[in-house]
C-alpha cells in the first residue's frame, strides 16, 4: 500500500535515550502558495523554501506569542528574503532579487549581508531580535552556529526544498532531558549527529515523518508528540495599511492620490490582497485619531 505523505505539519519528538529533542516540519500546499507568488530562480526558490521550513522549525520548542521571522538583506543581487511563522502556525514568505544570482547561492559570499531572527508581537512592541552570523554557505549551517553562539547549545539542522515541498529537521542537545542515560552517555550527541548526517535532501523530501524518524533513530527510543497543523496565512489587514499610510503623512498621501487618479491601491506582497483608499478614506484616516503608525510587514 502506498504511503500517504501528510503535508503542512510540525512534529515534535524526543530521543529519550540520547537526551535530545527535535522538530520535523513538512510543508506542501503552504510552501507551494508562497513559491507560486513569483517566478523565482531555482536556487532562490530552494533557499526561500528552506527559510520557510526553518521559520516553522524554530517555533517548535519555544513559547511563542506573535510570530517568528527570518529575514536576510544584502547589497548583492539577492536584495531580500523573508519567512515567517506565527503562533497559530500561519506561514508566509517572499524574496526580492535584481539581476543574475550567483551560483551556487552561498550565504557567506553575499555582499554586506545581514540575517536576523525576530521573535515577538510587533503591535505590542514586544520583540526580540538576534543576528545570525553568515560564516557558513548554507542556511542550516548558519542556524547551527546561531544556536551554538546564542544559546550555548549544539543544534543539528537539515533543510531541503523543491518545487512541491519544503522540509526541515532540527535536533538540540538537552543534557538531562529524556532520562538518566542522557547525562552519562557522552557519545549520545556525536551519535545523533552521525545518524543525521546519513540523511540527504532527497530522502528528507520523499519520506513520511514517522518513517524517517524510525529509520534514523529507532535505537534511541523515539517519543513522538501530537502533530501541529501549519498553513499559509498572511497577517496583513486594512488597519495595518491605514497605519502605514498615516505614517507617510498628508503630503505624500495626497501626492499619491493625485498620481493615481484619486484612489490609492495597496497590494500585499505576501498574499496579493488589495486595499483601496479614495480621497474620503484618506481624509478620514489622516484627520482622525486611531492607532499609532506602524510599518506594514
Amino acid at each position: 500500500m502506498e504511503t500517504v505523505l501528510v503535508e503542512d505539519v510540525l512534529h515534535r519528538f524526543l530521543l529519550e535515550r540520547a537526551g535530545v529533542r527535535g522538530v520535523l516540519v513538512r510543508l506542501g500546499a503552504a510552501w507551494r502558495e508562497v513559491a507560486g507568488r513569483d517566478d523565482y530562480p531555482a536556487p532562490l526558490r530552494a533557499l526561500l523554501g528552506e527559510a520557510l521550513a526553518a521559520s516553522a522549525l524554530l517555533t517548535g520548542n519555544i513559547k511563542l506569542d506573535g510570530a517568528l521571522s527570518i529575514e536576510l538583506k544584502s547589497a548583492g543581487p539577492l536584495r531580500l528574503l523573508f519567512a515567517e511563522c506565527t503562533d497559530q502556525g500561519r506561514l508566509r514568505g517572499l524574496a526580492r532579487w535584481n539581476g543574475e544570482l550567483p551560483a551556487p547561492l552561498a550565504l557567506s559570499a553575499l555582499p554586506q549581508a545581514v540575517m536576523a531572527i525576530t521573535i515577538g508581537h510587533a503591535e505590542r512592541g514586544q520583540r526580540y531580535q538576534g543576528l545570525v552570523a553568515l560564516e557558513r554557505p548554507d542556511l542550516a549551517g548558519a542556524l547551527e552556529n546561531y544556536f551554538r553562539q546564542s544559546e550555548q547549545l549544539p543544534a543539528k539542522l537539515v533543510l531541503a526544498a523543491d518545487g512541491g515541498h519544503a522540509v526541515g529537521l532540527m535536533l538540540q542537545k538537552l543534557p538531562g532531558e529524556g532520562g538518566h542515560d542522557a547525562v552519562e552517555d557522552a557519545d549520545a550527541w556525536p551519535r545523533i549527529e552521525h545518524l543525521t548526517d546519513t540523511l540527504d535532501a532527497a530522502e528528507l523530501l520523499a519520506t513520511a515523518p514517522e518513517q524517517l524518524l524510525y529509520r534514523l533513530y529507532h535505537e534511541e527510543s523515539v517519543r513522538l508528540f501530537e502533530p501541529r497543523p501549519l498553513a499559509f496565512g498572511c497577517s496583513c489587514s486594512r488597519g495595518r495599511v491605514e497605519a502605514m499610510l498615516r505614517s507617510l503623512g498628508r503630503e505624500e498621501v495626497q501626492a499619491a492620490l493625485d498620481a493615481q487618479g484619486g484612489e490609492i491601491e495597496v497590494t500585499c506582497e505576501f498574499c496579493a490582497r488589495q486595499y483601496r483608499f479614495d480621497r474620503i478614506d484618506a481624509e478620514h484616516l489622516l484627520g482622525g485619531g486611531g492607532a499609532a503608525a506602524s510599518t506594514v510587514q
